[in-house]
């Protein structure tokens, strides 16, 4: 049984989602969104919905990001958190983390039961297993975790699947859903209500003053009130985000298989991690088995990483085949709580929505309850909770010593490798980093023997970035950017291409 040769989101794959215009003049409105994630979509259906003027700006196509290639879990369980969140933040922030991800999860069960949004929203529990020591000691202490902050958690010994569990601990009442169609109620909503969604708009700068200005990457301009950065890495330059924020790439299969499976969404304790929900299509049953996390640019062979997840599910529900397969690539922040709110101090009129931590969907809604609220002036009780500007000693300091050793390793890695490849020895299908006359280079011959060469120098801050097999990509492993093949960029922080040869 076989990859697909190509990686491609199941979701991207089975839904489509409605075309909009790219903004080719000068725009007012009152609030500007950049984003076309749910975090944007629904921050904009809010505003519109309080009769507010506002526009959404998205560089790509809608879910083109980070949302298209989700595992679209709406959860407070965030895999093992509330333990470490109790040790770095004490009791009562670690309850009101969990209460706002228990909000959002209920605004999205409102919304979609209200509205009669046909995406394939189900109730679930969500559960975390141990199938070793070290997981089970970790899984006592989450257990612990849940009962000092009053969560409703049933801890279980056996597992009826083939994990090998010798522990588990749920979450009730969570779900699952399909982002693609809920992503389109969202944008017909805007639209209906009078805000405009705007694609293929690449906002390049952000002007601080009263109005805010944002300029675009064809010289067009926006002038509005207020500004909120809802893009996977924040798209102004300000805020040393690069240096607060590190880049996870972890991997997906969608996969037929012959098991009966029982429901629920499952994660393990232990390591390599492996994550397994459900999904309907069709009135077809798929499984969605994620894992293999590593930081961005930072694995020796990606293909490897979809290897691993093909014969766990080989080895535990007798795949029959492989529809689908992609890598998701997630913000982490130096605490792990993700950045809502101001940008940075004295600029009132800009916000972001950062650093997800893989827990994107339940987050989106949070952040666009919080940017919302703090856009209309409105009290929120978890405004310093999130704030951008917070800083901890514990773990801040550390985590930020840390990151930055990786970034003066790789940086130095990058400028000291010898590579004796030359581009003319490359197959069809493959890539690698090579030397053109001395320089070192990033080479890719495609399915027609056309050789695609590039500057391997990311364009951010100057590290090397690294072929990514798995996905044909060029993946920076300072701060995560990532390259297609022929050098436009996937994600930030980086904005401008890799230089083609």
């Amino acid at each position: 049984m076989q990859l697909p040769e190509y990686p491609e989101s199941y979701w991207r794959r089975t839904a489509e989602l409605p075309v909009f215009p790219k903004l080719t003049q000068n725009l007012e409105t009152e609030f500007a969104v950049v984003g076309g994630g749910i975090t944007g979509l629904t921050t904009a259906y809010l505003l519109a919905k309080e009769g507010r003027r506002v526009a959404l700006l998205t560089a790509d196509r809608l879910l083109s990001g980070t949302t298209g290639y989700t595992t679209a879990k709406i959860t407070a369980q965030h895999d093992l958190i509330y333990d470490e969140l109790i040790s770095n933040f004490g009791e009562d922030k670690a309850r009101m983390y969990y209460e706002a991800n228990a909000g959002a999860l209920s605004f999205m069960r409102i919304l979609v039961a209200g509205q009669g949004i046909a995406c394939d929203f189900v109730d679930e529990d969500a559960v975390v297993y141990a199938t070793g020591e070290q997981g089970l000691h970790k899984l006592e202490k989450e257990y612990e975790a849940y009962r000092k902050l009053g969560i409703e958690g049933e801890r279980y010994d056996t597992l009826s699947l083939p994990f090998g569990a010798i522990a588990a601990l749920s979450m009730k009442r969570q779900a699952r859903f399909h982002p693609v169609p809920y992503a389109a109620f969202l944008a017909s909503e805007i639209v209906r209500m009078g805000g405009e969604i705007f694609e293929e708009t690449t906002v390049d700068k952000f002007h601080d003053g009263e109005p805010a200005k944002l300029t675009t990457k064809d010289g067009d301009t926006v002038t509005c009130d207020a500004v909120a950065s809802c893009s996977h890495f924040p798209f102004f330059d300000n805020g040393f985000y690069f240096a607060r924020l590190h880049a996870e790439t972890s991997y997906v299969i969608a996969v037929k298989s012959p098991y009966d499976y029982p429901g629920g969404m499952y994660i393990n304790a232990d390591e390599p991690k492996r994550s397994v929900r459900a999904v309907t299509y069709n009135g077809e049953q798929l499984l969605l088995i994620g894992g293999e996390s590593h930081k961005t640019g930072q694995s020796d062979c990606t293909i490897e990483h979809y290897e691993a997840l093909k014969r766990f599910a080989e080895d535990a529900f007798g795949v029959d085949e492989i529809r689908y397969r992609w890598s998701t690539h997630d913000l982490v922040t130096l605490d792990k709580m993700p950045y809502i709110g101001l940008a940075r101090e004295g600029t009132p009129n800009l916000l972001v929505a950062t650093g997800y931590r893989k827990w994107g969907m339940t987050t989106s809604a949070l952040a666009a309850r919080l940017l919302a609220d703090t856009l209309l002036e409105r009290d929120n009780p978890y405004k310093e909770l999130f704030g951008p500007s917070r800083f901890h000693a514990s773990p801040d300091v550390g985590t930020l010593a840390k990151e930055t050793a990786d970034v003066a390793y790789h940086f130095v890695k990058g400028k000291l490798e010898w590579l004796r490849k030359d581009p003319e020895e490359l197959g069809l299908d493959e890539g690698a980093a090579v030397r053109i006359h001395g320089r070192r280079c990033g080479a890719y011959r495609d399915h027609e023997g056309k050789l695609h060469k590039v500057d391997t120098t990311c364009t951010h801050m100057g590290c090397e970035t690294e072929w990514n097999a798995g996905d044909r990509t060029w993946d920076c492993p300072c701060h995560g950017s990532r390259f297609t093949f022929s050098g436009e960029v996937l994600n930030g922080p980086a904005k401008k291409p890799l230089q083609r040869l």
